[in-house]
């Protein structure tokens, strides 16, 4: 653990960490400053509800690397990436953990809010299927159908996957449904496969199922954009900026200190919430987490440091695909000042 003379002070000042801290809009005022060695209330919004990605968070907390920063972490969950976003943007929250592509696409509708990095920098976007299922490449998605969730992601950016395969849009049947849906249609063979976030609702089916998964994913075919990542909203950045660096270093250093012990992180969550999948999915779920972090120009480098090409080419996909309907340069939607040293 990486402390500087400012964290020391903070250990030794701090009080005991709880994840019931007070937080969201005006939690400036109510838990000191990070800067003077003050433990400060901070409210974190998920995408979702906790599962295996989140498995950082909660280990930071339970290691102390929040408290070492000054920051007494409450952990939220959400309801989808757009409301954690508006969520941040209405300062609800303090932070939120939310996926690019939403991220952008509501900065675009107006709401003010930054990525300050991104974590999840392959994207997870997958063709998610039972590996006995005869289909073992994209070209055997002929034919078949496959459950998609509309105006998500995954479905938006699609039929860039199929080009890249050499299909067609309509080569494949798609049959809309919501999360939950797209999950119980496979489990009972009524589709052959659905499109989702490979290191989420794949271990959760395998699980139910007992059934090993193969996963077709976007960026084997050259289709790759960012995904989970930290935001706040300007007016939260622009008020606390010193606070904000220090919550970037942290889940830095606790994405770091979950990567060197999965196990461990993954057990931080038992008990948690009564949503968190039971703990062989959680660990599975952080482990294929585990090989989203890094792009090739970002490997060896510490968790959330991101690739300016890398955000030029996330705009690039998510504006081909007609998710984003005014995409600007890449300062519009996200501020490096906050990257970690």
């Amino acid at each position: 653990m990486k402390f500087s003379h400012k964290r020391l002070l903070a250990v030794l000042a701090a009080g005991t960490l709880t994840l019931s801290a007070c937080g969201g809009a005006g939690s400036s005022e109510a838990g000191g400053d990070a800067s003077n060695g003050e433990n400060q209330a901070v409210s974190l919004m998920l995408n979702w509800y906790p599962y295996g990605e989140h498995a950082p968070f909660y280990y930071g907390v339970e290691k102390g690397i929040f408290k070492d920063h000054g920051i007494d972490l409450e952990i939220k969950a959400g309801q989808g990436s757009t409301k954690t976003v508006q969520a941040a943007g209405q300062q609800q929250v303090d932070f939120g953990w939310a996926d690019t592509p939403a991220i952008l696409s509501n900065i675009d509708k107006g709401v003010k809010v930054k990525s300050m990095g991104v974590y999840l920098q392959t994207t997870p976007s997958a063709v998610q299927v039972f590996a006995d299922s005869g289909i073992e490449t994209a070209a055997d998605l002929k034919g078949k159908t496959i459950a998609v969730s509309a105006g998500d992601a995954p479905t938006v950016t699609f039929p860039l996957f199929l080009k890249a395969a050499g299909l067609q849009e309509s080569d494949v049947k798609q049959q809309n449904l919501d999360a939950a849906g797209k999950m119980a249609a496979v489990l009972s063979d009524k589709v052959d496969g659905l499109i989702g976030f490979a290191h989420d609702q794949g271990p959760t089916m395998a699980a139910k199922s007992g059934k090993e998964m193969r996963y077709l994913r976007y960026a084997d075919e050259g289709v790759n954009f960012y995904s989970n990542g930290l935001i706040s909203s300007d007016a939260y950045l622009s008020e606390n900026p010193e606070l904000s660096k220090e919550m970037m270093a942290a889940v830095s250093e606790s994405f770091e200190a979950a990567v060197a012990d999965p196990e461990a992180a993954a057990k931080s969550m038992e008990g948690k919430d009564p949503q968190i999948p039971a703990q062989p999915v959680v660990l599975e779920q952080w482990k294929q987490t585990i090989k989203l972090l890094h792009t090739d120009a970002t490997e060896g480098m510490e968790p959330g440091v991101n690739d300016s090409a890398d955000w030029t080419a996330t705009i690039k996909t998510l504006s081909d695909a007609g998710l984003l309907e005014d995409a600007g340069k890449t300062s519009k939607y996200y501020d490096s000042q906050y990257q970690p040293k």
